[in-house]
């Protein structure tokens, strides 16, 4: 049995999971709309290690969600992570934060695009076919009333997330659909951290740093003025 500890905190929502060979056996979450990770986050490990009536030593793996995000909660989870794993000289894993949104949905055809929020009308995004297959790379954008044309004007289209807030009056395309509600979740990371697992695709626990998309959102900054 490989018993993995998730852990998402790339937005408000500070959600672990505890998952025996890729599925899920404890999920706690907690999302009152305000950044509570660094008071939240330990609770919320040894309240699902207790529901799922394991230890630490039982864990063969940590897994992280690796960003885009809000830095402050990217920092924290990172940081509780790398600090168990180097505690139970255990994997490292970490998993793409909208890969995980996108997979919050099933659908038979289509295109999903996760978006997280960013800052004004600025949002991360990415898009995945309907069998999660990477279309485009991940992106710091600016959304318009033309944003994703390429692909509405051919799809179906879900718009995932709390970035999703920000297209729905600007895009109106009949082939728009928009699922606001949608975090991204421990709830996720269970199956993809399992196959990183068996593939001993692990991070270097000493050096992994979150993905920020950072230097592309400074960029931008400065030619706003």
């Amino acid at each position: 049995m490989t018993y993995i500890l998730n852990i998402e905190t790339a937005t408000k929502n500070c959600s672990v999971s505890i998952a025996k060979d890729g599925k899920n056996v404890i999920l706690k979450e907690l999302n009152d709309g305000a950044y509570s990770h660094a008071e939240k986050l330990h609770v919320l490990i040894e309240e699902a290690l207790n529901e799922a009536q394991i230890s630490f030593s039982d864990l063969k793996a940590i897994a992280v969600s690796k960003g885009p995000g809000s830095y402050t909660g990217l920092r924290i989870g990172v940081s509780a992570a790398k600090g168990l794993c180097f505690a139970l000289n255990i994997p490292l894993i970490s998993v793409d934060t909208l890969l995980s949104l996108a997979n919050s949905i099933s659908i038979t055809e289509g295109i999903k695009v996760p978006l997280l929020d960013a800052r004004r009308m600025e949002v991360y995004s990415a898009i995945y076919s309907s069998e999660n297959e990477k279309l485009r790379a991940i992106e710091a954008q600016i959304i318009t009333a033309e944003s994703f044309y390429f692909y509405l004007k051919e799809n179906k289209v879900y718009f995932l997330g709390d970035g999703a807030e920000k297209c729905k009056n600007l895009i109106t395309h009949e082939n728009a659909k928009f699922m606001v509600d949608l975090f991204p979740s421990a709830n996720e990371m269970s199956f993809l951290s399992y196959e990183k697992y068996k593939k001993s695709d692990f991070e270097n626990v000493a050096y992994f740093e979150p993905f920020y998309l950072k230097d592309f959102v400074v960029t931008k900054s400065k030619k706003n003025g």
